[in-house]
């Protein structure tokens, strides 16, 4: 049985060398060095648009990479930006696309836009940092989860940015052991629910958004049948699987009854 704990924990406890060993693999490293060779040429959005390599890149880099096709609906955000708070990718809940859109600022910046740290190297970390994700999931999604929203969770200011997100929603569901079914209730009501549990800002506090992942982990653990012993990929690059650790069923009905720091 996989151990999304203890996974988590080895591979956050060096993240600078788990996302060096990512980002030196063949096919990432080939596909940065394309980006960060050519971004610089890109002048306007529709240069961008036009080259699906650096666009479908930097699209991943963001998280957004299963609305790359949405052409019409990204050039809307890159073109109104974030300078005033009724720009598109202002009044979406989603906050990936006010990181895109400040991360590509044409709509201030012009043909200087693909020229800032956030456009070359910072991308390319959100990149790496994507695809570190993605193996992890591959074996254990629960480790992908944890990943993502530790790296989310100091953006977070409302409970409806969670809600707009399936993966936090996924994870704060569980960590509070709450039924998936929860979804179909109203919206407003799925909100409440979560601020009378949670108190958001200590998600500004890394240490406990570490606590607040590592229960989510735990109930994960407790609730999920994982029979796949086999190693997680994400872990094979830096140096091994972690080992395997069972979690007592009662576990689940303890930390069902505890509220996240209060």
């Amino acid at each position: 049985m996989l151990s999304t704990i203890a996974d988590y924990t080895r591979l956050t406890k060096d993240m600078g060398k788990s996302l060096t060993q990512v980002a030196t693999q063949p096919d990432v490293s080939r596909d940065t060095d394309y980006f960060l060779s050519h971004i610089g040429n890109v002048k306007t959005i529709d240069d961008f648009l036009k080259d699906y390599r650096l666009y479908s890149y930097a699209m991943k880099a963001y998280g957004l990479s299963d609305m790359t096709y949405a052409k019409a609906f990204m050039r809307k955000v890159l073109t109104e930006g974030i300078a005033d708070n009724k720009t598109f990718a202002n009044k979406l809940t989603d906050t990936r696309y006010r990181q895109f859109a400040a991360a590509f600022n044409f709509a201030a910046l012009g043909d200087k836009a693909t020229q800032t740290a956030a456009a070359t190297a910072g991308t390319a970390t959100q990149y790496v940092t994507q695809t570190m994700e993605e193996k992890a999931g591959d074996q254990n999604e629960g480790l992908r989860l944890a990943l993502y929203f530790t790296r989310k969770a100091s953006t977070i200011t409302n409970s409806y940015q969670i809600l707009a997100d399936k993966a936090m929603t996924q994870v704060v569901q569980t960590a509070l052991g709450l039924p998936s079914t929860i979804s179909s209730a109203d919206i407003d009501a799925q909100a409440k629910m979560i601020t009378s549990k949670i108190k958001l800002t200590d998600f500004q506090d890394p240490a406990k958004v570490t606590k607040f992942v590592q229960r989510f982990a735990a109930m994960w653990d407790a609730t999920q049948a994982q029979s796949d012993t086999s190693t997680n990929p994400a872990l094979v690059l830096i140096g091994g699987a972690a080992p395997s650790i069972s979690m007592d069923s009662n576990v689940l009905t303890t930390l069902q009854n505890i509220k996240f720091n209060r």
